[in-house]
């Protein structure tokens, strides 16, 4: 079989194409403002705009990205809601390490059994 058959099909969803646009202060994040648009290019109004947050805190392992959405129906009202929006998703994104590092502890290593770079010869914990 060809690399190219072995691809999977990439194709745009047309109802779903939306329009960035990036608001920030350049200190404590970003908002990115998702405005619905049909397939010509003009405004959706018939869905509604989507509010995320971007921000990065500090660990002793260095700076951790952190994503969010903000309920939102206009750029004032993310503005207002990002403290808030920013602390739940860095409550959820900590614990969501908390819970990988747990399921990371708990597996068990066996060497020779899966884990590895296939036909690296490389095993990994």
């Amino acid at each position: 079989m060809s690399e190219e058959q072995e691809l999977p099909e990439i194709k745009f969803d047309t109802e779903q194409l939306y329009r960035e646009e990036n608001v920030t202060d350049r200190k404590a994040g970003v908002i990115r403002c998702m405005i619905p648009i049909k397939s010509d290019g003009s405004d959706d109004d018939a869905r509604q705009r989507i509010f995320e947050g971007h921000t990065t805190i500090m660990t002793p392992m260095g700076s951790l990205p952190v994503n969010f959405t903000i309920e939102a129906s206009s750029i004032e009202e993310a503005v207002a809601g990002f403290p808030d929006a920013a602390k739940r998703g860095i409550i959820e994104t900590l614990e969501e390490l908390k819970r990988m590092q747990r399921e990371s502890q708990s597996q068990i290593v066996v060497p020779g059994q899966g884990g590895g770079v296939p036909g690296s010869g490389i095993q990994m914990p």
